[in-house]
């Protein structure tokens, strides 16, 4: 499965990372003055007055391949700040979705906004590396993750200032991001071992989370009309990716979707 295979590839990864950088090295960086302080992720999402938008910088899928192929994370990064939405999701994962941790590093030096980073979280070293490259928030994806994991990486994150967005597909993984409080609730409409993708995941998923959580529904928002049927649906944001990295102005499609 393409999961089982992006993981694999991440602790290879990892495994180099980390034979450059130590756990306390990174400690010792969050320390140096003029380090970004992070930013409100869940107040940014939770008090927009509308549905709120967190629009990602994504150069390719491992379903897709390239999604766009002049791909220039600041002007991107640029054209969705003017926009006006409510956060940034960057990519960071490098074989699968092409992405970068300097992506990261040059847009949060000229962003406003709070930044997610989207990534395979796997072990502790990159939370604390996430909050060093200018993260506000991260990715901890459930179906990845041991129950200790999972509430261990949440309470370093707050600890360091961040947030997470905890990300679900289906009622087993819900039940446990809910045990270990998470505040922040991804309800992902792509099966990540199949890649299907089904938005009424999101519809299914809902009425079990509590009021004082932030729910915010991914993958499979392509228009105006996705859009509304979430936003009825009572969901607090959007992460959409694909579908702004496709058309031929961000700006415009993202003015769509503001007006709905």
């Amino acid at each position: 499965m393409i999961l089982d295979e992006i993981v694999a590839q991440k602790r290879i990864q990892l495994k180099d990372d980390m034979s450059r950088i130590t756990i306390e090295g990174w400690k010792q960086r969050v320390k140096r003055p003029g380090t970004h302080k992070p930013l409100d992720f869940y107040g940014a999402l939770k008090n927009s007055g509308n549905i709120s938008i967190i629009a990602e910088v994504k150069k390719a899928s491992p379903s897709k391949g390239i999604i766009k192929e002049d791909f220039d994370p600041l002007r991107i990064a640029k054209e969705y700040i003017e926009s006006q939405i409510q956060a940034i999701s960057v990519l960071t994962e490098r074989n699968f979705f092409k992405g970068n941790e300097d992506y990261l590093v040059k847009i949060r030096q000229s962003c406003p906004l709070p930044i997610l980073r989207k990534d395979f979280i796997i072990d502790l070293w990159q939370v604390y590396e996430s909050r060093c490259i200018g993260a506000d928030a991260i990715l901890l994806i459930v179906s990845l993750l041991s129950d200790e994991d999972l509430k261990k990486f949440q309470v370093v994150s707050n600890i360091l200032g961040m947030q997470c967005l905890v990300e679900v597909h289906d009622e087993r993984e819900l039940d446990r991001a809910l045990e270990s409080g998470a505040r922040i609730i991804g309800i992902n409409n792509r099966d990540l071992r199949t890649f299907e993708v089904d938005l009424k995941n999101t519809e299914k998923l809902m009425n079990q989370i509590p009021n004082d959580r932030v729910v915010v529904s991914e993958s499979g928002i392509k228009g105006v009309e996705d859009l509304k049927y979430l936003k009825e649906l009572g969901v607090d944001a959007v992460l959409i990716g694909e579908t702004f990295m496709r058309a031929q102005s961000i700006s415009e499609k993202i003015n769509e979707f503001k007006a709905v």
